[in-house]
């Protein structure tokens, strides 16, 4: 990230170099070098190196051995029960059941529209059909209907696990 983006100088200012490493390694959809992180996260290079330590450490974040430089990326069980933690406030079980069936219903609504069971099938479809426009809408889909399934299994682990999971995370419906 360039010194000069707009709001740079002010989040520097409000916030401590540690949480503007976090906030941009818990980020990632793909593993980064330290080197990228402290441009995005404007702190020097030794500065993310060690905050990212600590982040490994603290299991937020993977460290991976690249080709030319470790790269770093999202604990994908940090990132799980962190979207737990997010599903469950402010909701009750009753309140996830009703999410559960909106994401069954997304699903269900483009297997009747696609003709499809799954998004690997529309990836397949994708790639015959006859325009770069209905390609990419077809791959947009697909990858939708991935993030669609990733959320309906948090959600069902939500609903199965209510009871320890939110400890009181939302109060009962009268």
């Amino acid at each position: 990230m360039s010194s000069d983006a707009p709001g740079i100088e002010t989040w520097k200012e409000n916030t401590s170099a540690f949480d503007r490493v976090r906030s941009v390694a818990v980020t990632l959809s793909e593993p980064r070098s330290a080197d990228w992180i402290a441009d995005e996260a404007a702190v020097a290079g030794n500065t993310a190196r060690d905050h990212l330590g600590r982040l490994v450490e603290m299991n937020v974040l993977q460290r991976r051995t690249g080709e030319q430089a470790t790269l770093y990326q999202p604990d994908p069980l940090y990132t799980r029960m962190r979207s737990l933690r997010e599903l469950l406030d402010g909701r009750d079980r009753d309140d996830l059941i009703d999410v559960r069936a909106e994401l069954l219903e997304r699903i269900e609504l483009w297997r009747e529209e696609y003709s499809v069971a799954s998004p690997n099938a529309l990836r397949e479809q994708a790639a015959t059909v006859e325009t770069a426009e209905q390609t990419r809408e077809l791959r947009r889909v697909a990858a939708d209907w991935d993030v669609v399934r990733y959320r309906l299994k948090l959600v069902e682990d939500a609903i199965e696990h209510y009871a320890e999971y939110s400890s009181g995370a939302a109060p009962a419906r009268p």
